[in-house]
């Protein structure tokens, strides 16, 4: 599907589907042109090169599945992959998806092969306020990362959320599942990391003023980017050493109710210990035993054992055993 927004200062700007002249319309003075292809076709692809004249390697780029973020600059445009994240918390890895992103004097084009939601609020936004659009393409083109990363908002707060709830269970509940809980959002969490490092680069790219096609202007705004950008990163790491420490308590505690129950099971076996050999003694079948034929034999012997049994519960307590 193909869609298009287009502004210029003498009108307002409209949204359109389908293809159109987008090569006669970007060559009107002061306009601005947002052409938006969501799983396109082979026709609709061919106006990547036909009427924006966008360089081989770029489309092949745009095709591939398996492109790392990355800004090249041509004679003409510019061209940016980006990525968009999806809901960690499953049981497979973190959904990662490219987006194309070619800028051009009165241009700004998006290719994409899944649906982002976050496009579908921009365009809405400028039906009603197209003061972005009256500022260049540079503020087009920086509004369109903008609301991508301002998407990472909510992976990332579901991440610091179940990392919460997991700090929480690990000392009020610790069971065995906990374990996967937390090798599964640690490993969104490091998936999300690795997404945004490379971002950053591209973004800072954008700051150093190298670039012809981002206005001076513009430049600050894309600084803004990076400092989120730069945050969340931040705020990555600390999820992940929370959640190394989660484990390790964990560990921790399953092992010291190890030893609570191989020391209670112990010192109930030396408990009973002494009466064991006691009756077992007097339960040979001898007929001479010292105190067989007392009638308070079985009476000495139980105060015997009893004697026994609390000596040693207070010389457990002395070396505080228990």
């Amino acid at each position: 599907m193909i869609r298009s927004f287009y502004w210029t200062p003498d009108e307002e700007g409209k949204e359109q589907i389908g293809i159109l002249d987008f090569k006669e319309m970007t060559e009107v003075e002061s306009s601005i042109l947002w052409v938006d292809l969501f799983n396109p076709t082979d026709e609709e692809f061919y106006i990547l090169t036909h009427d924006f004249r966008f360089h081989p390697l770029s489309i092949e780029d745009v095709l591939s599945e398996e492109t790392r973020p990355k800004v090249d600059e041509y004679e003409h445009y510019l061209f940016v992959i980006f990525q968009t994240v999806g809901q960690p918390g499953g049981e497979d890895e973190l959904a990662v998806n490219d987006i194309g992103i070619f800028l051009t004097r009165n241009a700004v084009v998006t290719v994409h092969s899944h649906q982002i939601d976050i496009l579908d609020s921009l365009f809405r936004k400028f039906l009603h306020d197209d003061r972005i659009l009256a500022r260049g393409t540079s503020f087009l083109f920086h509004a369109v990362l903008d609301y991508l990363v301002d998407s990472y908002d909510k992976p990332l707060a579901y991440i610091e959320r179940e990392t919460d709830r997991i700090e929480d269970d690990v000392f009020e509940n610790p069971q065995p599942e906990i374990v996967k809980r937390i090798f599964n959002l640690r490993r969104d969490t490091l998936d999300f990391k690795r997404i945004l490092a490379p971002l950053k680069e591209v973004v800072y790219q954008m700051t150093t003023g190298k670039l012809a096609l981002i206005s001076d202007k513009a430049e600050v705004y894309f600084s803004d980017i990076y400092d989120h950008l730069s945050r969340m990163t931040d705020d990555a790491d600390s999820n992940k050493d929370i959640l190394n420490s989660a484990l390790e308590v964990y560990f921790s505690t399953v092992s010291e109710r190890t030893n609570y129950i191989i020391k209670f099971l112990t010192i109930f076996t030396a408990l009973l210990l002494p009466p064991t050999f006691i009756t077992g003694l007097y339960g040979m079948n001898f007929s001479r035993m010292p105190l067989l034929e007392w009638k308070y034999g079985f009476l000495f012997t139980c105060a015997v054992i009893i004697l026994v049994v609390v000596s040693l519960l207070l010389f457990f307590k002395k070396k505080k055993w228990i």
